[in-house]
C-alpha cells in the first residue's frame, strides 16, 4: 500500500483520470472529493463489500432467475375490451381532396 502524506486543499493523481483532493479536515474526519470518469466506480469500502455480498448472494443456488419470473408470476385476467367505433360507411364518408404533387 502506497501511503502518502497531503494537506488541505492539496490533492493525488491517480492513473492520470482520477484525482482525489483533502476538501476538509475536522477532528479526526477527513473530507475527501474524488474527480473520476463516469465509467470509474468510487464506493466508500463498507458499500463496496456490500454491493459484492449482494452479488455474490444472486448467484447463490436456488435463486430465482429474473427470466423465469414471468412463468412463475400468475397472470390476471385480462381486461375487458372496450366497444369499438362503428365504422363510417364510404358512402357517408367524408370525401377527400386529391393531394396535389
Amino acid at each position: 500500500m502506497l501511503i502518502l502524506s497531503r494537506k488541505l486543499n492539496e490533492s493525488i493523481v491517480i492513473d492520470g483520470r482520477i484525482i482525489v483532493k483533502i476538501v476538509r479536515v475536522d477532528g479526526d474526519v477527513v473530507k475527501i472529493g474524488i474527480a473520476a470518469p463516469a465509467d470509474v466506480p468510487v464506493h466508500r469500502q463498507e458499500v463496496y463489500e456490500e454491493i459484492q455480498r449482494n452479488n455474490l448472494e444472486a448467484l447463490a443456488p436456488g435463486r430465482v432467475v429474473v427470466s423465469a419470473l414471468p412463468k412463475l408470476v400468475r397472470r390476471a385476467p385480462a381486461a375487458p375490451r372496450p366497444e369499438t367505433a362503428p365504422a363510417i360507411a364510404p358512402e357517408t364518408a367524408p370525401e377527400t381532396k386529391p393531394s396535389k404533387s
